[in-house]
């Protein structure tokens, strides 16, 4: 991630298995009106949560590309906490990976957000 996506503030905390786990900490910026923490945030980590799982599988595909993201959101994540990602792919393909993830506010049992996503994987030459 810090190679290839330096600008996510991520912290990966788990890979493997056709899986990952990631945590991102919730500072002011990532917050939207009303004290919760903003769609695009939360779409940014599961797709960031999606590509660390495929690297994970593939090895560096660093041109794989999401070609859908799909959330629903499921209740009020908490302002204060951090959010961590848990992903699990479902299909790894030649040419498609899909995938989902679950999005928890720290030290909830319950999830915020539920996210499914497919990545297009470049053709290895």
């Amino acid at each position: 991630m810090a190679e290839e996506f330096p600008q996510a503030k991520v912290e990966v905390l788990a890979v493997g298995e056709r899986s990952s786990q990631l945590r991102q900490v919730i500072e002011h910026q990532h917050l939207r009106p009303g004290g919760t923490v903003s769609g695009p945030t939360l779409m940014g980590l599961a797709d960031a949560a999606l590509y660390v799982a495929i690297l994970g599988e593939l090895g560096l595909v660093a041109l794989a590309v999401t070609t859908n993201l799909s959330i629903n959101f499921l209740r009020k994540p908490a302002a204060d906490s951090a959010i961590v990602a848990q992903c699990r792919l479902i299909k790894v393909g030649k040419v498609l990976v899909v995938g989902e993830v679950y999005l928890y506010s720290e030290g909830m049992e319950e999830p915020v957000a539920h996210v499914t996503g497919t990545y297009s994987i470049p053709p290895r030459r």
